[in-house]
């Protein structure tokens, strides 16, 4: 199953220096909550919209991640992982995104199928984002609107064997 990592550049970091995370994480995939979702708002999705949804979500949870993280370079991180279907369990929780998911089982970096990560244009919106975040989460239209400013800006896509090189470039 393809997952959605959110992440850090320390995570990131960690990855390429260990070569693998560890478990628990909390991930974001086409979970059967994602798709009874997107059957209700968007029944044509298909499978690559239902990821995007699911690295978006991921990028979402990336700022919260930030939040907890002041030492990280102040820009959105997902990796997308392949990892076995039995080591995924869907949230079953009306209050977390509906791709949210649980993962119990280590992320090898032979596993990552690339990461994404903002540019650097997508610092200082990301930073005023970060601020705001649980702020936006519990319904406060301003903070929302600063996080949209963020989220407004693509992630990058990168190899796996391309975050070494761009940590290096931070």
């Amino acid at each position: 199953m393809r997952v959605y990592l959110p992440a850090t550049t320390n995570v990131l970091r960690t990855l390429v220096d260990e070569g693998r995370l560890p478990a628990p994480q909390t991930v974001f995939a086409i979970t059967p909550e994602l798709r009874r979702f997107y059957a209700v708002s968007d029944a044509e999705a298909d499978t690559e919209e239902l990821e995007y949804a699911a690295l978006l979500a991921a990028a979402r949870a990336s700022l919260r991640l930030l939040d907890l993280d002041p030492l990280a370079v102040r820009r959105r991180a997902v990796l997308a992982a392949d990892v076995p279907d039995a080591a995924v369990t869907p949230m079953d929780d009306p209050h977390v995104d509906p791709g949210a998911a649980r993962l119990e089982h280590e992320i090898r970096v032979e596993e990552v199928a690339s990461a994404h990560l903002d540019d650097a244009e997508a610092e200082e919106d990301v930073r005023a984002a970060v601020a705001v975040v649980l702020e936006a989460d519990l319904g406060g239209e301003d903070a929302q609107f600063v996080v949209d400013q963020a989220e407004g800006h693509e992630l990058g896509w990168y190899a796996t064997q391309e975050i070494g090189p761009v940590l290096e470039l931070l």
